[in-house]
Parts: structure tokens; C-alpha cells; sequence
């Protein structure tokens, strides 16, 4: 039997996840929680062996929730579980230590396959996430920005806070900070200012 914990700060995903994995006989969900801190706070008593992990959750980043389980839990392998496959995520969950990376939305059949596979010590990988990856091989100095990391980038070169662009483009603050340090990432830049300069001399705005 594998134990399994979740990890969504959506009470209905956790329960729709839960309920969905209740008639795969090799898996036991062993705890359901809404973020990474809940999870560590419970893994002596859970013992999780495969961890279910949404990558955008309010408190640690995605990364951050990935490496900080790898410390606290190393008995658990990590999965994301995401609705996005956005470059920077998927580069970033494997590069912090992720075995797999699941998008929501496929079948339960799929992430019961993704929890075997990575708890017998491989990987999974579906086709979109591994095609980001193969790119990121390939051309490791082409770190292209999203459409919506053009947005924010755009936005912070005209000067307004964080705050100001959450409400422009109506996502949470979070979302911006985590779009600005990304951008900066990929630009090589150390500031707000360094990457709007960078920007203009590269052409992207």
C-alpha cells in the first residue's frame, strides 16, 4: 500500500481528489491538508511516501513548498499538481526536486499511474510537461518570458507596485511577486529597475 498525502489549499480538490483515488487498492490517502507547513507539521505522524502538491498556494512558493517537504519529509517523493505548465513552473518544481508533475483536470487512472510510477523510484512526466523540459535542454540560455510575465513586465517598467498591478490585471499580489521574480530570473536581473532596462534593450516591450 502507498501512502499519499494531498496538498491544496481547495477543500473541494482535496475531497474531489480523495474521493476520485478511494477505489485504486495499491494507494492510502493518508492525510489531506491545505498547505506544505500543514503537511510537515503532520509527516511524523502521516508517514506520506508520495506527496500530492498544488504549486500555487498561499504561503511558501511552489519551489519553496517542494524543497522544504524534500527536508522535512525525504521519505516523500513530491508530485505537482497543477492546472499550469507554464515554463518557469515546470523548470522550477524539477529543478527543486519534484518526481512528477500532474495537471489537473486528467483522469484519476492518470495520477494513481503518476503516484506508482514515482514511488517505485521513477518519474512521469506527460507529453506538455516533458516537451518544456526537452526545450529547456535544448536552449538553457533562452529563457522566454509568458504572455502574462510581459504583462507584469510592462507594468513594473511604468512604475507601479505590486499592489497596483494585482488590481490592473486582476490577480492576487502573490501572483505578481511570484511573476516579477521570475522575470527578474530570466533576465538576469537583480531589480525592478535592472529588468525594465533590460527589457527595453532587448526589444520584449
Amino acid at each position: 500500500m502507498i501512502r499519499v498525502a494531498l496538498v491544496d489549499d481547495h477543500p473541494v480538490v482535496r475531497e474531489g481528489l480523495t474521493a476520485a483515488l478511494a477505489d485504486e487498492s495499491t494507494l492510502e490517502i493518508v492525510g489531506a491538508t491545505g498547505s506544505a507547513e500543514e503537511l510537515i507539521a503532520h509527516a511524523s505522524e502521516w508517514r506520506p511516501q508520495v506527496v500530492l502538491l498544488d504549486f500555487e498556494m498561499p504561503g511558501l512558493s511552489g519551489v519553496d513548498a517542494v524543497r522544504q517537504i524534500a527536508s522535512h519529509v525525504p521519505s516523500a517523493r513530491v508530485i505537482i499538481f497543477s492546472a499550469f505548465a507554464d515554463d518557469d513552473k515546470v523548470v522550477g518544481a524539477v529543478q527543486a526536486g519534484a518526481r512528477g508533475y500532474v495537471l489537473k483536470g486528467v483522469p484519476a487512472s492518470e495520477v494513481a499511474h503518476a503516484i506508482r510510477a514515482v514511488h517505485d523510484g521513477g518519474s512521469f512526466l506527460p507529453p506538455p510537461i516533458a516537451a518544456v523540459l526537452a526545450a529547456q535542454v535544448r536552449e538553457p540560455q533562452r529563457r522566454v518570458l509568458s504572455a502574462r510575465e510581459r504583462d507584469v513586465l510592462r507594468l513594473v517598467a511604468d512604475g507601479l507596485s505590486n499592489k497596483q498591478i494585482a488590481r490592473k490585471l486582476d490577480i492576487t499580489e502573490r501572483t505578481v511577486k511570484f511573476h516579477v521574480t521570475s522575470v527578474m530570473g530570466k533576465l538576469g536581473a537583480e531589480n525592478r529597475a535592472q529588468a525594465a532596462a533590460v527589457a527595453v534593450r532587448r526589444k520584449l516591450l
